[in-house]
């Protein structure tokens, strides 16, 4: 079989000689310029109100809160929402205004949603999707983003980098909020609520359940404030916003004034505690305690 190898196999590179690097126009390095033009943009909201919308509105008739906050605002601005589920994204281009969302980029995993030609265009057209590596902070990720904003685009991202295994939040990474330290845009900030029961992670067919979104006043990145900071900041605010939807807006804001807005990343304890801890009802209800105590 020693011929079959040669054949098949590709060559190897010689002792002292500088391997190549062959370039790669998949993942990351994915170019989608293209989809941000006209006849791109043209097809991407045919999508959204043929599809996306009709729908996340059978499987979700979800509840929208806080547009008020949203008066006045334009272009480009950061939206940051935790993610629990591929929904999330459907949910969220069915509900952002459209002065918004029709130059709308949504930063995605570049290892599901660009690993090859035909998944990479399906991304960028249908959800004007662009690539970013969701393990580091690379240079490469960065400038994506950046180009889609000095296009006059706003973005869509999930800090959390990855849809939750739990239920429960996970800790921002500060992409975000390096992306709107560059910039200067504003962030912002969004609860969804429910998409995890419509379509939770190992599922592959979505099922009938409530959803809403909250969308929170712009935040802005404080003088001497850093990423990190920042990215902080935005995480405590999306919080907020999940305590808003559960006992409403007083009670949240006198939590958030005394600094007991429950986090949503849940007790740290076994798998199964967490999983209890969320229980039938939502995991924001102050009837019950958010988790067994001992």
């Amino acid at each position: 079989m020693g011929w079959f190898r040669f054949i098949a196999e590709p060559p190897s590179t010689p002792k002292g000689v500088t391997k190549i690097e062959s370039s790669s126009n998949v993942g990351v390095h994915y170019n989608t310029t293209w989809a941000r033009r006209p006849l791109a943009r043209f097809v991407r909201e045919a999508s959204v109100y043929g599809f996306m919308k009709p729908v996340i509105g059978f499987y979700g008739s979800p509840r929208v809160i806080g547009l008020d906050r949203l008066q006045g605002l334009e272009g480009p601005v950061l939206f940051a929402a935790n993610h629990h589920s591929h929904a999330d994204t459907s949910l969220l281009l069915a509900t952002i205004p459209n002065r918004l969302r029709r130059r709308l980029a949504v930063v995605a995993a570049a290892d599901y949603f660009f690993p090859n030609k035909l998944t990479a265009a399906a991304s960028a057209l249908f959800l004007g999707a662009i690539p970013i590596e969701r393990q580091r902070l690379s240079k490469l990720s960065i400038e994506n983003a950046l180009t889609a904003v000095k296009e006059g685009y706003s973005l869509l991202v999930f800090p959390e980098g990855g849809r939750s295994p739990d239920g429960w939040g996970q800790r921002h990474r500060p992409g975000a909020a390096f992306v709107a330290k560059r910039t200067g845009i504003p962030v912002v900030p969004v609860y969804l609520d429910g998409t995890g029961r419509i379509l939770p992670k190992g599922r592959n067919w979505p099922r009938r359940a409530r959803c809403a979104v909250v969308f929170g006043s712009p935040l802005r990145l404080g003088a001497g404030e850093d990423a990190r900071a920042f990215a902080e900041r935005i995480e405590k605010r999306v919080a907020e916003l999940a305590d808003e939807f559960a006992t409403g807006w007083w009670q949240s804001r006198r939590r958030a004034h005394a600094d007991q807005t429950p986090p949503l990343d849940g007790p740290e304890t076994a798998a199964w505690r967490r999983r209890w801890a969320l229980g039938p009802t939502p995991r924001h209800r102050r009837d019950k305690p958010p988790w067994p105590k001992l």
